[in-house]
Formats: C-alpha cells, sequence, structure tokens
C-alpha cells in the first residue's frame, strides 16, 4: 500500500469498502447504487457514479482492484492526483453513458437489470496506458502470452466489440467497456491538442 499513488489508494479503499458495505447489506444497496437503464423506475441520477464503486461478486472486484493498482499509479505519476481522477471519472461516466443508450435503443426488457463494476473506468485506464506507453510489453497470467501494450488494447478492445455485437449472453456490459475507452481517447486527444498531456493541473 506504502507504493500506491494517492488517488489510485483512494480508489482501492472506497471499493472495498463499498463492496463490504454490499456482502453486508445486499440488495438494498443494489436497488439505490447500481445502476439502472434511465426508464427503470429504479433509475436514480446519482447511480450514473455509485455503480463504478459496486461490485457483484469477489472475482469482479478482484480484478478490477487489480488493474487499477497495476496501471493506475503510471499514470497517476504522469498527470498528478486530480487530473487522473478526471480521467478516471470521465472513463466511468462515458462507460455508464454508452451502456445507457444500446440499452435504451437496442435491448428490450431490461428495465430491472442493474450495472455494476468499475470496469468502464478501468478500461479507460487500459486505453490511456497502452496510448502513452505503446512499446510497454504487458504479461498475462491466462493465456500465458506476452505483448506489447499497443496490441494489447486492440486485443482487449476487438473482443468488446465481437462479444457486444454478437449479443453473447454473458452478463458483462461489453459496450461500457469500450465507451470507457472511448472517452479515455476523446479526452486524451483533447489533452494533445491543447498541450496539457504531461502537465498537472493545480
Amino acid at each position: 500500500m506504502r507504493n500506491l499513488t494517492v488517488a489510485v489508494k483512494n480508489l482501492l479503499i472506497i471499493n472495498i469498502i463499498v463492496y463490504l458495505g454490499t456482502v453486508l447489506i445486499g440488495n438494498p444497496m443494489y436497488q439505490w447504487f447500481a445502476l439502472f437503464p434511465i426508464g427503470s423506475p429504479f433509475f436514480r441520477w446519482w447511480q450514473l457514479i455509485t455503480h463504478m464503486f459496486m461490485h457483484g461478486n469477489f472475482a469482479h472486484i478482484f480484478f478490477n482492484m487489480w488493474s487499477l493498482v497495476v496501471f493506475g499509479p503510471v499514470l497517476e505519476r504522469l498527470w498528478g492526483a486530480k487530473k487522473f481522477l478526471i480521467y478516471y471519472f470521465v472513463c466511468g461516466l462515458g462507460a455508464a453513458l454508452c451502456h445507457e443508450l444500446v440499452l435504451y435503443y437496442f435491448v428490450h426488457g431490461a428495465l430491472n437489470v442493474p450495472t455494476v463494476g468499475a470496469s468502464g473506468a478501468i478500461y479507460g485506464l487500459l486505453l490511456g496506458f497502452g496510448m502513452l506507453y505503446p512499446n510497454m510489453t504487458l504479461s498475462l497470467v491466462f493465456p500465458p502470452i506476452s505483448m506489447k501494450a499497443k496490441w494489447f488494447v486492440v486485443v482487449f478492445a476487438v473482443i468488446e466489440l465481437v462479444t457486444g455485437i454478437t449479443g453473447t449472453a454473458d452478463g458483462v456490459a461489453h459496450f461500457a467497456h469500450l465507451g470507457g475507452m472511448l472517452f479515455g481517447l476523446i479526452l486524451i486527444l483533447i489533452w494533445k491538442k491543447k498541450g496539457q498531456m504531461y502537465t498537472e493541473w493545480q
């Protein structure tokens, strides 16, 4: 924990606390803080943010937080805590927006199905890492392969796009993941255009 950056450490702690609260309290946590489709009677505006701190099970939060710990500190050290948090939440909100739009226009009968997880923001971190450190080699445990970060991003994006379009019924919000990557890409391009990529906002 001593090696973690400030923003990443706080995000990690909040996610763990919320997860433990969800385990203890159960369904009321999902009803109030998970993200429901806009047309659902359970939808509340704050769910666009709170769903990012909710997780469905231990494996879900473990892999999201592991990715946060791996990619987050690198980006936070580059941008500073404030700019990193702006990027993180823009990716998370962008993921929620894309997911809501897909549900509204293409999926019917899902009004009472909530969405949880920091995955949209995490995929945004992956995209940011791949753009800023494209030639750094990343290694997967399963499958046990290594590849440059830029190809790692491309492979994950393609997998999410294909599984999303084909409607794979795996309970994963694939277009939320793509939305996180899309909004991360847009924000990075804006920062590059304005010459703000490597400067911390005070």
